[in-house]
């Protein structure tokens, strides 16, 4: 394992723990999509289906469990435990709008057209847009507390990070995986914008991301 790799996979698990301290030390979910986290869910429940039949390292096997059950203890917090501070009326994006094109995709753009592959290549696809929700959700109310903004950064960092380490396998095993690359210089494309006013902003000492908006 390269170093890009193993940044990216501690800048996706810092995230994901980030996330939840701030769920468990202020006792609300305000802010954050739950619609986002489900897709986040369904991304390593299809991915990780593989747990138990396939073993690759330690390492790999606990990183896919611990990111099952973060996922998991996320979604709980947010329906169950604190659900009377979830703000489901801005948390309004349409998913039907994501999961349709990513279905169609799966089974027209796959490695091989199996139950296991196409549902790997489902979860690459729903990936690299399941934090639109979110995204949308900071939009409509105009800003976001920088907790949820750490959140997002150290999300497009770990994205930026595997188009490094992919960049380093083409040059040391000249492997090349084209769904995976697509997919994922898709999702960093999204975080251009907030990566611009995380750094002019939240960095800069404000409590609060605001954002356009939307007219």
């Amino acid at each position: 394992m390269n170093i890009f790799r193993l940044a990216g996979d501690v800048s996706h698990l810092v995230a994901i723990i980030i996330l939840l301290l701030k769920i468990w030390r202020s006792k609300s979910c305000a802010g954050i999509s739950g619609k986002s986290q489900v897709l986040f869910a369904l991304v390593f429940t299809t991915r990780y289906l593989d747990l138990f039949v396939v073993y690759i390292s330690a390492y790999n096997t606990i990183m896919k469990v611990v990111f099952l059950a973060l996922s998991y203890t996320t979604i709980y917090m947010i329906y169950l435990r604190f659900r009377n501070t979830f703000d489901s009326e801005n948390d309004s994006f349409r998913v039907e709008f994501l999961l349709v094109p990513v279905i169609g995709l799966s089974f027209l753009e796959n490695y091989a057209f199996t139950p296991m592959e196409i549902l790997w290549t489902f979860s690459i696809f729903l990936e690299a847009v399941a934090i639109m929700p979110q995204l949308f959700m900071i939009t409509k109310t105009g800003e976001a507390e920088s907790i949820t903004t750490h959140y997002l950064f150290f999300l497009g960092l770990y994205r930026a990070l595997y188009i490094a380490n992919w960049v380093w396998r083409y040059h040391t095993e000249s492997f090349f995986d084209q769904i995976a690359v697509v997919s994922g210089v898709v999702q960093t494309i999204f975080y251009c914008d907030f990566f611009y006013l995380y750094v002019t902003k939240v960095l800069r000492g404000r409590g609060k991301m605001s954002l356009p908006m939307p007219v």
